[in-house]
């Protein structure tokens, strides 16, 4: 078990607990105690508690962050809006976007209890029909998502979807130059493509921009508790999320496990199902799927670079980082795939 009294990498308890004396007093009952969630890839999540009850606190990576990445107010915005939708969040509690306290903006919010599925083997262990039917629930929880009014829950102003996809590209394109630090096969190529082909988007809606089976929690009762992880959320095209979902998907278990495994699970929905029942559910015909699913390896392969970047820095907290660098090649030719074939 690991020490959880002592202070974790990116946080200092000391200074924690003071902080949270002064702002939310009384709060903490009994000495803090902090543990590193392992899992994420990006922002750094802990598990606090004070042996009566728990919290969760995010703040960004340690080392390298790109810019306009791991905005902690953009995430607690958008979930403290969320609170009485019917997109399941955690409650917000404190936002500290001063970095004196530590090193970094940081938030807190409550400890939801559930599972993150990433196992395939636990994953398994629920039976093919509860995991048939735990996927079809991820494809209705987003398609909830969608169907939200911004303009009902405060978040009008949450992005500018005029452009969306124009401004995606060059974001990540941006990103990728920034992390760049040897050759990537491919990259240009389908960069190049994606800005050829640009679809015409629909209707905007919030955005997760992250969307997939482990950044949700699940219950006893394989009932969804929360959805995690909005720092990519905003305002554009809801068919980026639907393309990042049917990736993850047909991916499952890539690149030695950096895409994790749990949708290989004998009953999960493959892709095609997932669509149908996103479709079905929100009343949306995607036209262009392979340009969405295509955007989506290409924002995910940056995204490795960026991990793989910062593990050559020593910038990276838990294990698996070192794989990062061979998962960006096997998501450039999916999304080459895509584009060439769908």
């Amino acid at each position: 078990m690991p020490d959880t009294t002592a202070d974790p990498p990116g946080l200092d308890l000391a200074r924690l607990r003071a902080h949270l004396d002064r702002e939310l007093p009384g709060t903490v009952k009994g000495p803090l105690r902090a543990e590193l969630i392992e899992g994420g890839r990006s922002n750094l999540t802990y598990v606090l508690s004070d042996g009566v009850q728990s919290w969760v606190l995010r703040r960004p990576p340690l080392g390298h962050v790109l810019a306009t990445a791991h905005d902690m107010g953009r995430e607690y915005r958008v979930m403290s809006a969320l609170r009485d939708t019917p997109v399941p969040v955690p409650d917000t509690l404190l936002l500290v976007q001063d970095p004196e306290v530590l090193g970094a903006p940081w938030y807190l919010m409550e400890y939801v209890p559930g599972v993150a599925h990433r196992d395939p083997t636990a994953l398994a262990a629920l039976g093919p029909d509860r995991v048939h039917a735990l996927g079809l629930g991820l494809a209705d929880t987003l398609a909830r998502l969608h169907d939200i009014e911004p303009v009902a829950v405060g978040l009008a102003d949450f992005g500018r979807p005029e452009g969306f996809l124009e401004r995606q590209l060059r974001r990540w394109s941006t990103q990728l130059a920034a992390s760049r630090s040897r050759e990537l096969p491919g990259i240009d190529e389908l960069h190049g493509l994606l800005t050829e082909r640009l679809p015409a988007s629909p209707a905007p809606t919030l955005v997760h921009g992250d969307y997939r089976l482990d950044n949700v929690l699940v219950d006893d009762g394989d009932r969804i508790t929360a959805v995690l992880d909005w720092e990519m959320s905003t305002l554009g095209d809801p068919f980026t999320d639907l393309g990042l979902l049917v990736m993850y998907t047909e991916l499952a278990g890539a690149g030695g496990g950096i895409i994790p495994a749990a949708p290989t699970a004998e009953g999960f929905p493959a892709a095609g199902e997932l669509l149908a029942r996103y479709t079905g559910r929100s009343g949306r015909e995607v036209a262009d799927l392979g340009w969405y699913v295509a955007f989506a390896s290409f924002k995910l392969a940056v995204v490795a670079e960026g991990i793989h970047f910062r593990y050559r820095q020593g910038r990276t907290l838990g294990a698996g980082f070192e794989k990062a660098g061979e998962m960006a090649p096997i998501l450039v030719g999916h999304g080459l795939t895509s584009l060439k074939e769908r």
